[in-house]
């Protein structure tokens, strides 16, 4: 391998700082560094309850044969039953979902899990009138005995099927293989033996189920647990081909019930279409877009229910609970404190509570409290207002006067989509700003920090265009039309070599801006053109308060102080762009140089310095001593040339080497070189040592690739 080192004669900071400072970003809309990169408004329906003598099954499609019984229950979505209320303007609003929880947003998934789980019950069995077991009459399943109709499945007149239990699989139990513990608790009937001939099998092609009731009660739970039924999306097409809007709505309210949000929301369109005059199906289909998040949506069919139904009570719920997870207490509590209507409890307390973390939140912004400001907002988050982007706005806008750029900037992708549908919605205000003009108001504040000038005047300008009152929005969008032209000037100054000049253009942008990294750190790089370092390092350090993870402004302070001869403060601020940017060889090099320049400055002798190069054999112990007090790291690799694991070792050696330019790789040979092997007690190969500045850190024998790397990696840092 070639050398591709320089001697340390020829250590060429004019070069890499030339490279630092002619870094300045002259591009569009690219910052001046490299970047690092609920609730348902509504409970589900409530299930009528079931009476004591009447068939019913609840969310069952059955069908019966002419020849079946007259108690059956034939081609009827059994128990859609709709609750009917009263509002408080006295209309009655047919198949409008009711209920009084507002404020959970998984309350109708959480009743949907509930219900499969009471569903699901071992042991739950149905008893008939007689008490007999069912048994197998030709086609069906009867329940044997009584004068009444029985349960009957439409099930293929093929083979009788043999002796057995009901059986999930919908396999066919043979005659003489059911054990005792086979026999299963969900069975029809009394759940006291085993049926014969007939059997109800769990998922079987068979067909479907009618039941009937002499006397008895027929369980929907019971009935649905012991078989999987097809019927409900026959339920759903039959309803979406209706032209009936109370048939459409009231199976869009099943699947509403069921959790299936989109499926209710396509049923509550088809409702729509038919009957566009029909507030209960607008309110309906605002508690679906809940429930699929899209909340303003929501509040636009709330408030055309209202518009319908002015003294619709439950609209006006549900839009005091959607504009409370907004965060628009004013609107909210216009709709809450509806007249003829008693508020809900629980959504009054959560108003209350957001209303004060908010007005708190409002005077810490005014007094620049940052810290109490940031508390605030994440508390009205907390307490009820969870899909507020302009409260998670303002958690950015704390962040970033907290000069926690990273943080604010990734904060700021990830704010809920907000998109004002209705009036009520774009007229509401935060801290004295229109809803959406505060979100662009943040934005141009976090594209300003980051060096995203262009960026920053058009989300000020569309700022000002949304809300053209606001005092504070136009102070701003003033601040930034000239600081990006300050910038802008102080770029082309320094592109064309007049660096006072530049320098002058980006401390008139500071005057308007004194807390822009982005400005410090350009000033910075004239300072060092001009040869003036202590003010370079100075201004890099204020870059660096501002911006702590400011890359460009660490480069340019160490090489400030290389020019200074600081040569501890130079290698520290290499350090940690080495952890910063591990793959960079430019930083690499620099970093050697310094720990060179730093060992001569205090007088330690050091000689045939060469950074990165080819692996060095090692002979003799003196050499062999030499070579690990170099300064920096130094990796021996102990081989033996008839061993075949070092062999394999060699090519992934001459990778590190190239990899890490600033490691120096030797080898020792322990059959040719002896006494240095028993010298460093090596008696395994291949083994690895690491020394750092003369001392050893690291030994490794027979280590994998990875291990060796990461080692590497870890102890050049």
């Amino acid at each position: 391998m070639s050398h591709s080192g320089k001697p340390i004669t020829e250590i060429g900071f004019d070069s890499l700082s030339d490279r630092f400072c002619g870094a300045l970003s002259c591009e569009n809309n690219k910052p001046d560094f490299k970047e690092l990169v609920l609730d348902s408004p509504v409970s589900p329906l409530r299930t009528r309850g079931l009476g004591g003598g009447g068939p019913a099954v609840s969310g069952v499609t059955t069908t019966s044969s002419s020849s079946s019984s007259s108690g059956s229950v034939s081609g009827k979505t059994g128990n859609n039953a709709v609750v009917r209320r009263s509002d408080g303007g006295g209309n009655n609003h047919s198949g409008e979902l009711s209920g009084s929880s507002e404020s959970s947003p998984t309350a109708a998934e959480s009743t949907r899990s509930a219900s499969a789980t009471r569903n699901y019950k071992p042991g739950h069995g149905r008893s008939n009138s007689c008490g007999a077991p069912l048994i197998y009459s030709g086609g069906s399943v009867v329940s044997g005995g009584g004068g009444g109709s029985g349960v009957s499945v439409n099930s293929p007149t093929v083979n009788v099927v043999p002796s057995g239990n009901i059986c999930r699989s919908g396999k066919i139990l043979k005659t003489g293989l059911v054990t005792k513990n086979s026999a299963r608790n969900d069975v029809l009937g009394l759940g006291t033996g085993n049926y014969g001939h007939g059997s109800i099998m769990r998922g079987g092609a068979g067909g479907k189920l009618v039941v009937g009731s002499s006397g008895g009660e027929a369980s929907p739970a019971n009935v649905t647990s012991n078989i999987q039924f097809t019927g409900e999306s026959v339920m759903v097409k039959r309803a979406m081909a209706s032209s009936d809007p109370e048939e459409v709505k009231k199976a869009g309210n099943e699947q509403y019930k069921r959790g299936n949000f989109a499926e209710a929301l396509s049923l509550y369109d088809r409702a729509i279409a038919i009957s566009p005059d029909n507030a209960a199906c607008r309110s309906n289909r605002a508690a679906a877009l809940t429930g699929l998040g899209r909340l303003t949506e929501a509040v636009r069919e709330c408030e055309e229910a209202v518009r319908l139904d002015p003294a619709y009570g439950r609209a006006h719920q549900r839009l005091a609970s959607l504009h409370l997870r907004l965060g628009q207490v004013e609107n909210s509590r216009k709709h809450m404190s509806f007249p003829g209507q008693q508020p809900d409890l629980a959504e009054l307390q959560k108003l209350q509570a957001v209303e004060r973390h908010l007005k708190r939140c409002t005077d810490a912004r005014k007094i620049g409290d940052w810290k109490s400001a940031l508390r605030e907002g994440e508390a009205a988050i907390a307490a009820g207002a969870g899909s507020s982007p302009q409260l998670f706005a303002c958690r950015v806008e704390a962040l970033l006067k907290l000069h926690q750029l990273e943080d604010a900037e990734t904060d700021l992708s990830s704010i809920p989509k907000y998109e004002p549908a209705t009036l009520s919605c774009s007229q509401a205000k935060f801290f004295g700003l229109l809803s959406e003009s505060y979100l662009y108001f943040v934005r141009a504040q976090v594209d300003m920090a980051l060096g995203r000038f262009e960026n920053a005047v058009a989300e000020a300008e569309k700022a000002g265009e949304i809300d053209p009152q606001s005092v504070e929005i136009g102070v701003m969008l003033n601040i930034v039309r000239l600081v990006a032209r300050a910038r802008a000037r102080g770029n082309d100054l320094f592109n064309a070599g007049r660096f006072d000049e530049s320098c002058l253009a980006y401390g008139e942008g500071l005057k308007f801006d004194p807390c822009n990294s982005v400005l410090y750190c350009n000033r910075a790089a004239c300072w060092y053109k001009l040869g003036q370092w202590d003010r370079s390092v100075e201004d890099c350090t204020q870059a660096l308060r501002i911006q702590p993870n400011y890359t460009k402004a660490i480069l340019r302070r160490a090489a400030s102080n290389g020019k200074l001869e600081r040569w501890a403060e130079s290698v520290r601020d290499y350090e940690v762009l080495r952890k910063e940017l591990p793959g960079d060889n430019e930083v690499a090099e620099a970093l050697f140089h310094a720990h060179v320049a730093l060992r001569k400055s205090r007088g330690e002798e050091v000689y045939n310095l060469k950074f990165g190069g080819e692996v060095e054999e090692i002979s003799g112990l003196d050499q062999f001593r030499a070579a690990i007090s170099l300064p920096g790291v130094s990796v021996v690799h102990f081989k033996a040339a008839s061993n075949k694991q070092c062999e394999q070792k060699y090519p992934f050696i001459d990778t590190l080497c190239l990899q890490y330019p600033s490691v120096k790789f030797v080898k020792v040979d322990v059959e040719e070189s002896p006494v240095v092997a028993k010298a460093e007690n090596v008696r395994i190969v291949p083994t690895f040592k690491i020394y750092k500045n003369g001392t050893r850190v690291k030994e490794m024998i027979c280590p994998t690739h990875q291990v060796l790397e990461y080692s590497i990696r870890n102890y050049s840092l």
